[in-house]
């Protein structure tokens, strides 16, 4: 009897656990469905992280946990590079409850501008922060650092089990490629091309360049992030610029980010912040701010060994007033370009949708647009969630020297709504 009673029970319990799989299955196929139809219903939204105010709060960047929440990070304080209360700070859009948490520290140097953070999701869903430290108040005196999170799904923020420095130690090849494009530079100036500045002005930059290629510390300090790293298998490609040589790096790393190598330069007139893409034959696109001289454009390059070396950096027709880009590839093959869509001020925020992996952006969708002068919308963080929608997060200031973070929410149908161009 015993054993006939054990036998129902058992197959009772079998039979009640092979019916919750199939109702799970039956509600995830239902709602595989609805988002499938859902994705094609154009939407858009956005809220503040926080209310704005007399802070500067800049340069964010997000991810997304496995279980749909969004974490964000950006820095904060009185000022940025000359402000030693700056820190880099934090906050989750938690899925379970639908509201943001309260904001919190992820990294902070007391008595250092902690600056420029950027986020990474690696192969094995460690959480790393990339952010900078400020030595001596001055850009090039950046020291480059990296947090890392082995468990940072639950709620609140992260506890980092390593931190420690990223080394940039450019080499003999960062030098001799510096001294080959100094006479480019030269032809520049020459024919007037160089932003405005007088022949002296651009003889005293070029033989300041000369000296700092032969500078140890300065070659190895100033190096900072931005937009999100790229993975490339177990590749991870760190995009890195510099404001005292005015063009960009890659740090890269075969080893999950044990060991730190540089990329080939990638040198242009002012080519700053890099975002990078992957087409389908395996070429990187970095996509950089314009700091340079007119026509300001978003400048690009492009590399077939995965980030090692870089053609020649050129113009784009997207232009850009000299403030952060970012693009993303979408699951569908598409691609996604966010920036300021002027050659002058950040009034204006857009997105840009292109189906041919970047070599036209024939439509576009402005997420904020205001009169010249009337508002700050910049510095773009931008991803596509598992579900296939689209976040965005940016710095906006408006009036009085207020500022805060700004989420936006939407999908694809909602870009494909805008102006053809």
């Amino acid at each position: 009897m015993r054993c006939i009673i054990l036998f129902f029970y058992q197959t009772d319990r079998i039979t009640l656990v092979m019916s919750i799989r199939l109702i799970r299955f039956i509600l995830a196929l239902v709602g595989a469905t609805i988002a499938l139809l859902a994705a094609d219903v154009p939407f858009h939204s956005s809220e503040l992280l926080f209310s704005s105010e007399p802070w500067h709060n800049h340069a964010s960047c997000l991810v997304e946990t496995r279980q749909g929440d969004l974490l964000v990070c950006w820095f904060h304080g009185s000022g940025e590079r000359k402000a030693d209360d700056v820190r880099v700070e934090g906050a989750r859009w938690e899925h379970r409850h639908q509201k943001w948490s309260e904001r919190f520290v992820l990294a902070d140097t007391p008595g250092y501008p902690d600056c420029n953070p950027c986020l990474l999701i690696d192969r094995f869903d460690h959480l790393w922060l990339f952010h900078t430290t400020i030595l001596a108040h001055t850009w090039e005196s950046a020291l480059l650092k990296y947090h890392r999170c082995d468990q940072w799904e639950r709620y609140g923020a992260p506890v980092w089990n390593r931190e420690g420095v990223v080394p940039i130690t450019p080499g003999k090849e960062f030098t001799t490629a510096v001294s080959n494009a100094l006479p480019r530079f030269l032809a520049a100036a020459a024919t007037n091309q160089w932003n405005g500045k007088t022949r002296r002005e651009v003889d005293d930059y070029l033989a300041a360049m000369q000296q700092h290629i032969t500078n140890e510390l300065y070659l190895r300090l100033g190096w900072m992030p931005r937009a999100h790293p790229l993975r490339i298998g177990s590749r991870l490609l760190l995009p890195l610029y510099h404001d005292g040589f005015s063009f960009s790096l890659i740090a890269i790393s075969d080893d999950d980010g044990e060991t730190w190598r540089c990329s080939q330069p990638l040198i242009g007139g002012g080519n700053i912040q890099p975002s990078l893409t992957q087409r389908r034959d395996g070429t990187v696109v970095a996509w950089m701010r314009d700091n340079g001289p007119p026509p300001h454009r978003v400048m690009k390059s492009e590399s077939v060994d995965r980030g090692e070396t870089w053609s020649e950096v050129v113009d784009t027709e997207l232009p850009n007033p000299g403030s952060g880009v970012e693009a993303v590839v979408l699951k569908n093959g598409h691609w996604l370009f966010i920036g300021n869509d002027t050659e002058d001020g950040r009034h204006s925020l857009a997105v840009w949708l292109s189906t041919d992996e970047g070599r036209t952006w024939p439509v576009l969708r402005h997420l904020e647009k205001a009169p010249t002068g009337q508002g700050s919308f910049s510095y773009p963080s931008l991803i596509q969630a598992r579900d296939g929608s689209l976040h965005a997060t940016y710095s906006e200031a408006i009036g009085q020297g207020r500022s805060s973070i700004r989420h936006a929410h939407f999908n694809e149908a909602w870009v494909r709504e805008g102006e053809s161009r």
